[in-house]
């Protein structure tokens, strides 16, 4: 088993591999590499499950008692300035190994069906593979710069994906509005680094939180100093994570393929954030103030997230300020001290998006037949409806999502989303109030996508529907370009196929991976019992023990989960009911509620309005400060060069004509100077 363990750093060094030799074979033999796409696919598909397979047997020693294991080399050093690298392994390594290689290896599996009939297959493949090392090897790493570098290759890769139909306008926004609105984000994760070192002089996790309680608790550095580097640090989960108010990128980011939504959105990009926060955490603790503003900006971000979503008729969007919902949850859960319920959500988080977003691809590829080659029509769920006879399968595992995402027990949601609740509670009963509305907002807005996608009757054959969405979108300046993304058959072909009317199921190698995660959606939870929790016991605080672990789990108290568990789903069958009434029995009419509250739906539709505030503040206020720029620069920098140049010009052209030879011409400047000289000094 110890091999298992010197060999480790061949997890990220796979994909890492695979995305080198189809990369150099794109470059080099780019028409024989795109015609052997599938011989490639199943190259980096082997690997990441060759790194999978690894990673779960780093698990299984991990939960069988092996202690964390650390190997690490110098790699710079000046003075007493020393900076190793290198990968450990402990319990928190060995399960976001699992996690993101599984996800990956699914969604690679997927992908074979979504994107086969795209001219950037190959590369699609190239890229997931680079994205997946990048984000197994920050989760490798044994401190916070080698995280730095892999957090900017994770950063690098998603601009890549995002903005892989690069030649759609909107695919090249989102991709540039994501980078930029992450630089963001890093510049103070960046400052927050330095700045520890600078107390601390390490950049080692556990060093770094036990030297600043040190120096704080002694008064050699200030509250508010420590206070100022915890927040800088959390800058960079808060862009990367998506939290308010850096959150504005994430659902942008759906212009990409969906096969890296869903890669984003489960284990990789938006995980990185929760993860550092985890890491980070021996340093968050010692600096209440900070943790205080990580639970509000969690709850809020939930909050935030969760209204939004109820009017997004874009199925994909919708999924995604569900996603910064529940980030913001297992943010918030960090920020009360929740350590392992933040990451338990986590985990089981993955699962059920990863399936769910898996599904909207489904049901996009199935549409796409019906509605032609227009993006936005292929995603709204105003045309979609009865969905569930043409696509079984996707049907019922995003069935199976929804209820886990909407807390309903046993699915994998409701333990650790009740976890999460009872530790806000708690903590702060308004944290807790919050979670709790959300959770019914949450399960609300599942279900209205649910029951919108998949039960009733079929719409995407009304041309009147689909004439209204074209003059609306038109009248918001928007473009139904020709889409040849998602799974996008080529024209003609949609005939040929015989799927000109009606929807239809997607092949084995997208229905696969979900019937899988449907497994994980439903199950895992399981582990995180409060009768038995074996997550906890496994994924702990580092500033706690095993023992204290246990003797916590003993004071468990069945009465006080029944109330809190209770109070939860409550909530949440409130929230699907008001759904059935409104999309399904059509019992309530949803445009009525949204006529008469017309002023918080239009703030629901238009985001809370943060894109249209950003937009004026950043964008249009920046190009103001820019032009001032350019008029000083002109003006100013440019005017004195010009000056300079006229001033040696008029200069030389006067000198000119005194430079002339003549001898007499010098003796008579020479008489004049002298005869002024006198004069000069004879009136003084």
């Amino acid at each position: 088993m110890e091999v298992i363990y010197q060999y480790a750093w061949i997890i990220p060094v796979l994909p890492l591999l695979g995305a080198m030799l189809v990369g150099l074979g794109l470059i080099s033999l780019n028409q024989t590499t795109n015609r052997l796409r599938q011989l490639n696919a199943v190259l980096i598909v082997s690997l990441m499950g060759i790194a999978m397979g690894l990673s779960m047997a780093l698990l299984w020693s991990q939960y069988q008692g092996h202690a964390p294991y650390t190997i690490t080399l110098e790699w710079a050093s000046a003075g007493n300035f020393h900076l190793s690298m290198g990968y450990t392994i402990d319990h928190l390594t060995a399960m976001m190994l699992v996690v993101v290689t599984t996800v990956a290896f699914l969604v690679m599996i997927y992908t074979d069906g979504y994107m086969c009939h795209d001219p950037g297959y190959v590369r699609f493949y190239a890229y997931l593979s680079l994205f997946g090392s990048s984000m197994l090897g920050l989760v490798l790493s044994p401190n916070l710069v080698q995280v730095y570098i892999f957090w900017e290759l994770v950063g690098m890769c998603s601009y890549l994906l995002v903005g892989f139909w690069y030649d759609r306008k909107p695919a090249a926004e989102a991709c540039q509005k994501a980078f930029v609105t992450n630089r963001v984000g890093d510049f103070g994760l960046l400052l927050g680094i330095l700045g520890l070192f600078w107390a601390t002089g390490s950049f080692d996790f556990t060093i770094m939180g036990d030297r600043l309680g040190e120096l704080v608790e002694s008064g050699t550095i200030s509250n508010a100093l420590a206070i100022l580097f915890a927040i800088l640090v959390f800058l960079g989960p808060v862009a990367k994570s998506a939290q308010f108010p850096l959150h504005v990128w994430l659902p942008d980011a759906m212009e990409g393929p969906t096969p890296i939504s869903a890669l984003i959105h489960a284990a990789t990009m938006v995980a990185a954030g929760v993860f550092l926060i985890a890491r980070m955490y021996p340093v968050f603790e010692h600096v209440p103030a900070a943790m205080n503003v990580i639970a509000f900006t969690g709850a809020f971000t939930a909050f935030l997230g969760a209204t939004i979503a109820i009017t997004q008729n874009d199925i994909k969007k919708g999924l995604a300020y569900s996603t910064i919902s529940q980030l913001g949850y297992m943010v918030m859960a960090m920020g009360v001290g929740a350590y392992s319920a933040g990451l338990f959500h986590l985990m089981t988080h993955a699962y059920f998006k990863a399936m769910l977003f898996l599904g909207s691809g489904s049901v996009i590829h199935g549409m796409e037949g019906v509605v032609g080659h227009d993006p936005v029509l292929a995603q709204d769920m105003r045309l979609m409806g009865g969905l569930r006879k043409y696509m079984p399968a996707t049907g019922i595992t995003f069935l199976i999502g929804c209820l886990a995402i909407a807390g309903i027990p046993p699915f994998a949601g409701f333990w650790s989303k009740d976890e999460i609740l009872g530790a806000a509670f708690a903590a702060n009963p308004l944290l807790w109030l919050i979670g709790w509305v959300t959770a019914g907002i949450t399960a609300f807005y599942m279900f209205r996508m649910y029951f919108s996608t998949f039960e009733g009757q079929f719409r995407g054959n009304d041309q009147t529907i689909k004439t209204m969405l074209k003059q609306a979108t038109a009248k918001l300046g928007g473009e139904l370009q020709p889409n040849f993304g998602p799974g996008a058959m080529k024209k003609g072909e949609l005939e040929s196929h015989g799927h000109g009317h009606s929807p239809h199921e997607s092949p084995w190698t997208m229905t696969l991976p979900l019937l899988v995660l449907a497994i994980p959606s439903i199950l895992i939870g399981l582990v995180g019992t409060p009768y038995a929790n074996y997550f906890e016991q496994f994924i702990f605080s580092p500033t706690e023990t095993l023992t204290e672990v246990m003797e916590k789990a003993s004071k468990f108290d069945p009465h006080e989960f029944y109330l809190m568990a209770g109070s939860s789903v409550a909530i949440s069958v409130v929230g699907i009911t008001l759904a059935i009434l409104m999309y399904w029995s059509k019992k309530i009419d949803p445009s009525a509620i949204a006529a008469k509250f017309r002023s918080l739906y239009e703030l629901s539709l238009n985001k809370w309005y943060f894109d249209d505030i950003y937009y004026r503040v950043f964008v249009l206020g920046l190009r103001r400060v820019a032009r001032q720029v350019m008029e000083v620069d002109f003006r100013v920098v440019d005017g004195a060069v010009n000056l300079t140049g006229f001033f040696t010009l008029v200069s030389g052209e006067g000198l000119k004509y005194l430079e002339n030879g003549r001898a007499q011409f010098y003796a008579l400047i020479v008489f004049g100077a002298v005869l002024g000289l006198v004069i000069v000094f004879g009136v003084t």
